[in-house]
């Protein structure tokens, strides 16, 4: 690595960590005092308070990520035009492209793990930070028992389970109906079972008692009662892809879901024939959002490389209000991609795609000027 590569990155990471450091703490400090009267409420500790918000800082980093990349750009270039030293490095022959590489390879850097973070460690800790909010705050508390679970585990099966127990791992009162899969109007099978339990050495719920009905041509069904069996046993259904941990994680919000479970969510909810449009949207939304870092640095780049001063609070404004309109622009596009209005994967690269046009537009005005 040449001498000036070290001097950019050093300029480059020095204010990416500022710009974080900034955020997250305005980020705490604005929560602090929107649940200030809770924690009182509540007597928290000041051990326990900063537990909650080790919890809390990795949403916040996947949020401000690109704002503080775009920070990083406009100080570290802005600095450059400010003390000409970018004037110095093109008389030395150093094109913006050069110049520009070091921090577009941390960039990268940065996305990339990015994708691994928001997409498994973010959900780890927001699990965490809910599971705080539930045995300290008594919010989003999800109950031992639950009651009416409506599931559609395939295209021509419906499963109701009146009650749930998390404790005793047991299901009360569940009905398991098989349509028609020519006509899904007619039912085939339907099994009324008062009770049953997840056997964990068999990957199988054990069945006290069960009614099953078989429903014919010509308006004839056969009734019989079975006892002491198991789901795998049933003639029309063998096996559901309905366990304790999915019927729990049904209960999560989508943010505590990681990236692999979240797919697996979508592919279940595909596989029952319903609609997973807006799952799809907040899955590649995942993926997508960290590469707006790269967009943020060729955009802050952009801005910043022109002979015209400015000072920090200029650069800290034009962060703030260039992060506003692209979070509302993926607000607005969501809406569309959660209506059906438009592909999924579409919608989450949609503000990228915009931001990265205007963004090489820009920069490419300048390099001319």
């Amino acid at each position: 690595m040449k001498l000036i590569d070290k001097y950019i990155l050093k300029h480059f990471i020095q204010n990416f960590l500022f710009g974080l450091s900034c955020f997250v703490l305005i980020f705490i400090l604005v929560d602090l005092f929107e649940n200030m009267d809770k924690f009182i409420d509540k007597k928290l500790s000041l051990p326990l308070l900063a537990l909650y918000y080790a919890y809390f800082i990795p949403d916040i980093l996947k949020l401000i990520t690109p704002v503080g990349i775009l920070l990083a750009s406009l100080f570290t270039i802005s600095r450059f035009v400010n003390y000409s030293e970018l004037t110095a490095m093109k008389s030395a022959g150093i094109s913006i492209y050069r110049y520009l590489l070091p921090i577009i390879t941390v960039g990268m850097i940065i996305t990339l793990f990015s994708v691994y973070f928001n997409g498994w460690i973010v959900p780890k800790t927001n699990h965490l930070k809910y599971n705080f909010d539930r045995n300290y705050l008594g919010r989003n508390s999800i109950p031992n028992s639950i009651q009416n679970i409506y599931i559609q585990d395939k295209k021509n099966r419906i499963i109701t389970i009146n009650t749930y127990d998390k404790i005793a791992l047991t299901c009360s009162n569940t009905s398991i109906q098989i349509f028609n899969p020519d006509t899904l109007f007619s039912l085939k099978a339907r099994y009324d079972i008062e009770s049953m339990k997840w056997d964990s050495t068999r990957n199988d719920w054990f069945i006290n008692k069960v009614y099953e009905r078989l429903f014919y041509y010509a308006e004839t069904e056969s009734l019989k009662t079975n006892f002491n069996l198991y789901i795998s046993d049933l003639k029309y259904v063998q096996k559901i892809s309905i366990d304790p941990s999915q019927i729990e994680k049904r209960q999560l919000r989508p943010e505590e879901l990681v990236l692999s479970d979240f797919r697996q969510f979508i592919d279940n909810l595909e596989e029952s024939g319903q609609d997973a449009a807006k799952e799809k949207v907040d899955y590649y939304s995942i993926i997508s959002f960290p590469f707006a870092n790269l967009v943020t640095i060729i955009f802050g780049v952009s801005i910043s490389s022109n002979r015209r001063k400015a000072g920090a609070a200029l650069h800290f404004g034009i962060s703030l209000i260039v992060s506003f309109f692209y979070l509302g622009f993926v607000k607005i596009s969501q809406v569309f991609g959660y209506n059906g209005d438009l592909n999924p994967i579409l919608t989450a690269w949609l503000a990228n795609i915009l931001f990265l046009a205007i963004s090489l537009a820009n920069f490419y005005r300048l390099n001319r000027i």
